[in-house]
C-alpha cells in the first residue's frame, strides 16, 4: 500500500515534507528560462525543465512531491503532457507522488477520474490523488475501489486551508457536529477496510495547517487517517501550528510546501541558483518540523 510506503519514506528521510510543484511559468527564473526559449522550447518544456531540476536537486532531502494539476491544465495539451512527464520523472527518482486535482463527480465520470489517476491503467499514474467529497459516497466510492485494487490512495478534502473554508465546512448540524466533522467521520468509515501495516488507511484527509486547533481535534478524531497538510509557509502556517496534526510518534502526516520552496530563490541574493535556494529552504523546513515534533 502506498500509505505504508509514504509513512516509511518519511521515517527514512526524517522529513514529513512534500515538494509542491505548483509551477507557473512566472515562477521560473528568467535566467533559466531564456536560453530554453531561445532554443525553441515551449512554455510547458520550460516548466518541465524547472521541475526536473528541482526533483533531482531535492531527491535526497524530500520524500514526496505534490503536483497541482491546475497549473498544467493552464498550459493546454502540452501542459498535460508536462504533468505526465513530471509524474514519471518523480517516480523514476523514487518520490511518493500526489496529484492535487480535487476531483469530484458521480457514477461513470467519477470512475473515469479514478481510473485516470489511481487505476491500473492510469494515464496520469499517481500514488495518491486529492478528492472532493461534496457529492457524497457516490463520488468517492470509485476511488476507494481503485485504491483497494491497486494499493494507491486518496486524500479527501476535510478541513481546507483557505480563509473562506468555514463558510460551508464549519456550518453546525442538527446532531451538534459541524459539517467538516461529518466529512471526517465519513472518511474514517470509508477507510476502515484499507488499513495498512503502518496503521493508516489508503483513504487520507486534507487538513489545512492554517487551522491548528481544528487539525489537532481531527487527529484525535481520525487516528487511522493519514493527513495531507497544506498551508505551511506562504499561506502562513508555522511548524508549531502543525504539531497537533501528527500522531504521538511524529508520524501520520505530510506537510506540503509549494511557493516557499520553488520560489525560495526570490528571497536569496540576485542570481542565486534556484535549486540551491530550494534545497536550503527544504533543509530549514525539515529541521523546523523536526524541532516542532520533538524529533531532534
Amino acid at each position: 500500500m502506498q500509505t505504508d510506503r509514504l509513512a516509511r519514506e518519511i521515517r527514512r528521510y526524517g522529513n514529513p515534507t512534500a515538494l509542491g510543484l505548483d509551477t507557473r511559468l512566472e515562477y521560473v527564473p528568467e535566467g533559466f528560462a531564456r536560453p530554453l526559449f531561445n532554443a525553441g522550447a515551449q512554455p510547458a518544456d520550460v516548466v518541465f525543465a524547472f521541475n526536473a531540476a528541482l526533483l533531482e536537486g531535492l531527491r535526497d532531502v524530500v520524500p514526496c512531491v505534490k503536483i497541482q494539476a491546475a497549473y498544467y491544465e493552464l498550459l493546454g495539451p502540452d501542459g498535460m503532457l508536462c504533468l505526465k512527464k513530471t509524474l514519471d520523472e518523480a517516480r523514476r527518482l523514487g518520490y511518493v507522488t500526489i496529484t492535487d486535482a480535487k476531483r469530484g463527480d458521480i457514477g461513470a465520470t467519477a470512475s473515469a477520474y479514478a481510473s485516470a489517476y489511481v487505476g491500473r491503467s492510469a494515464q496520469f499514474p499517481s500514488d495518491f490523488v486529492t478528492v472532493n467529497p461534496y457529492l457524497g459516497t457516490d463520488g468517492v466510492a470509485p476511488f476507494i475501489e481503485e485504491c483497494g485494487d491497486t494499493g494507491r490512495g486518496i486524500f479527501v478534502l476535510v478541513k481546507t486551508s483557505n480563509p473562506s473554508s468555514g463558510e460551508f465546512q464549519d456550518l453546525p448540524t442538527a446532531d451538534g457536529r459541524v459539517l467538516y466533522e461529518h466529512v471526517a467521520d465519513k472518511v474514517s468509515l470509508w477507510g476502515e477496510g484499507l488499513i495498512g501495516e503502518e496503521g493508516y488507511s489508503s483513504v487520507g484527509a486534507v487538513v489545512g495547517a492554517t487551522y491548528p486547533v481544528q487539525g489537532a481535534a481531527l487527529r484525535r478524531r481520525m487516528p487511522r487517517t493519514f493527513f495531507l497538510l497544506p498551508g505551511y509557509g506562504a499561506q502562513g502556517a508555522s511548524a508549531p501550528d502543525l504539531a497537533g496534526c501528527f500522531d504521538g510518534s511524529g508520524g501520520g502526516a505530510v506537510v506540503n510546501a509549494s511557493r516557499s520552496l520553488i520560489c525560495a530563490y526570490r528571497k536569496s541574493a540576485p542570481g542565486r541558483d534556484f535549486v540551491e535556494a530550494a534545497r536550503e529552504e527544504a533543509l530549514r523546513m525539515r529541521d523546523d518540523l523536526r524541532k516542532a515534533l520533538g524529533c531532534e
